[in-house]
């Protein structure tokens, strides 16, 4: 049976109550939770294994404009995207229901929400709609990049990046805000317990628009199936990656997370 994850950023039982009264008729089960907004125990993280089970077939957010604006929400909503997206792919849908009002610029949300589609309770055909997301056909997005994020508030913030199709002869992570406090290589999908660095570097600086970003790097060869693990202590701003060389130049890429 499909099911909609619910995650409601609006603290009322009575509005949520009434929502999931409205999408009852369409045979769809609705779990979810109450969003916590604490980023120091990483609580945004613990419903990650819940989004990313076969069953869920949308993820629902439930906010007001104010909630969107807010940079801890942003921050945390920002890093479940890019970890439910490494679960289950770019096309994988993701629905915000605002309480009213128009949707914001896509211009003014962080990366990994621009693809985000918008409905609003003042539109009475809001749950029809969100039927139709549900069950539409989805066209997968390619991605040059593998990026996922891993942590608890025991072992800390860890972003895993690395080439989806290609080879890179080494990998350079960097943030703007916070501080990168470790590295390590190893096989995709979980943190290494052991890890070889090749010609680490640390500190390089790099300047992008009126951005500065603080940058690690190793470099050791990748594969689709070999990651760089950077540890990330702070909440940045943004963050760029991607193939290392000193003797080439290499695409890098940018999230905005905030």
């Amino acid at each position: 049976m499909k099911t909609i994850w619910l995650t409601s950023l609006v603290h009322s039982e009575e509005k949520v109550k009434d929502l999931i009264a409205q999408l009852t008729p369409y045979g769809l089960e609705v779990r979810g939770h109450f969003w916590e907004d604490d980023l120091g125990k990483m609580v945004w993280m613990n419903v990650r294994a819940e989004l990313i089970k076969p069953e869920v077939a949308l993820w629902l957010i439930f906010a007001s404009l104010e909630n969107l604006t807010v940079p801890s929400i942003r921050y945390g909503l920002s890093l479940l995207t890019v970890t439910l997206q490494a679960g289950k792919g770019f096309s994988f849908p993701i629905v915000i229901l605002l309480t009213q009002g128009n949707p914001p610029p896509i211009e003014s949300l962080p990366t990994p929400l621009k693809g985000t589609d918008f409905l609003s309770l003042s539109d009475t055909g809001w749950a029809a709609k969100l039927m139709v997301k549900v069950h539409g056909a989805r066209q997968e997005i390619a991605s040059e990049y593998h990026l996922d994020i891993y942590g608890t508030q025991h072992i800390g913030q860890w972003f895993e990046v690395g080439p989806k199709n290609t080879n890179w002869p080494g990998a350079m992570f960097g943030i703007a805000g916070g501080e990168i406090d470790f590295h390590a290589v190893g096989p995709k999908g979980s943190l290494p317990e052991k890890s070889s660095i090749q010609y680490p570097l640390k500190g390089l600086k790099l300047n992008w628009g009126e951005r500065e970003y603080v940058a690690w790097a190793a470099q050791n060869e990748l594969n689709p199936q070999t990651s760089y693990f950077v540890r990330v202590k702070g909440f940045p701003d943004s963050f760029l990656f991607g193939s290392y060389s000193p003797q080439e130049e290499a695409e890098l890429y940018i999230i905005k997370i905030n």
